[in-house]
């Protein structure tokens, strides 16, 4: 039986529910500290090294012929390699999911439920991911292209904040005043993670379409949404404003009045836990795929179910804010370095394999 293949379409609203997410809230100060004076100019750089990334990721797809990177890697690689490679694939985006989903039902909690326990919360969402990842890819691009519409509409409430901007804010001063440039680069790029999984859907689209043009559409459009808050930010707020702001795109949200609803910024914060679903729902996802090819006797429902019991078991050691934060910014890094080393390991591998051909 011919199996569905995913549509570009689909491709590129689920890049940009996976990478766009709750770090838009908190963005525009990481800009203003480590950026300095008009730090939302850098998210172009950000958004071409992340164009970059998907280009290599290009190079795989030609190069592989739509195979699945597991085959390449098992065909090529020995066990003794292969093995503590998978592992650290599975630990990685298992974390990531987990503690990113932490992250933001702090946040939804200590603003929408503020009495309600946060891990009775973390339950109820890794329930529904769980429930997601076991009806497989197809089902949950669909959905994400559902969750797309309810969320991308939000973008218009920055029009309320055009009579309050001021260029003047913007200054004429580019990276004055940044500080920990490397390092606090490094947390900024986290923000456009999510578009290296797309290596793993190479069994799963159609070759003859344009799915990696869905990817740069999906990185496109997440760059075009993370400018459109930022510079609004920077230019609704004075910089030494948004160094202070904890959240500046919730305290921006909190100005709008509206006769129908009191506090917008809670609609705004409860629509993104779509998109912080997509985001624990992906990551779970490839890890399910990776340990499937590391156990593959292992039922897929088994083995995705074992993945969520084992994040919501970790998601209780940070228990606060600034925690979580931390295990984020580390768990980024390491992300960063799989998402460019392995297709450079891919490619490597593809090039001795095809004798050098197919790679221009």
């Amino acid at each position: 039986m011919m199996r569905e293949k995913l549509h570009p379409f689909h491709v590129g609203l689920l890049v940009f529910m996976v990478q766009a997410g709750v770090v838009s809230i908190f963005l525009p100060r990481m800009l203003a500290q480590y950026m300095g004076y008009n730090g939302w100019v850098s998210l172009l750089l950000f958004s071409a090294v992340a164009t970059f990334n998907i280009f290599l990721i290009s190079v795989v797809y030609r190069l592989s012929d739509g195979k699945s990177i597991f085959q390449i890697i098992e065909q090529s690689l020995p066990k003794v390699i292969v093995f503590p490679l998978y592992t650290v694939l599975v630990s990685v985006w298992t974390l990531i999911g987990c503690i990113a989903a932490k992250q933001y039902i702090l946040l939804f909690t200590v603003f929408v439920f503020p009495t309600t326990p946060p891990m009775y919360m973390k339950f109820l969402f890794d329930i529904i991911a769980y429930s997601l990842i076991t009806k497989g890819i197809y089902n949950i691009s669909k959905a994400a292209t559902v969750f797309f519409w309810m969320v991308i509409w939000t973008a218009l409430l920055l029009l309320f904040f055009l009579k309050g901007f001021e260029w003047v804010n913007l200054t004429p001063f580019f990276f004055k005043e940044s500080s920990d440039v490397i390092v606090g680069g490094l947390s900024i790029f986290t923000a456009f993670l999510g578009y290296e999984l797309v290596l793993l859907l190479f069994p799963y689209v159609n070759s003859k379409k344009g799915f990696m043009s869905a990817v740069y559409f999906g990185n496109f459009l997440t760059t075009f949404i993370y400018l459109a808050i930022c510079l609004t930010c920077f230019g609704f707020y004075s910089f030494k404003q948004l160094t202070r702001m904890k959240f500046p795109l919730i305290d921006l949200l909190a100005y709008i009045r509206l006769p129908f609803v009191e506090r917008v910024e809670n609609i705004f914060i409860a629509l993104y836990l779509v998109s912080a679903l997509m985001s624990i729902t992906m990551y779970i996802w490839a890890a399910s795929e990776t340990a499937q090819s590391l156990i593959p006797r292992a039922s897929k429902r088994w083995i995705t179910g074992v993945l969520v019991c084992g994040a919501f078991a970790v998601s209780w050691i940070p228990d606060v804010l600034s925690e979580v934060e931390l295990w984020l910014k580390y768990l980024g890094y390491m992300a960063s370095g799989i998402a460019f080393g392995l297709p450079l390991l891919l490619i490597a591998i593809l090039a001795i394999n095809n004798g050098g051909k197919k790679l221009v």
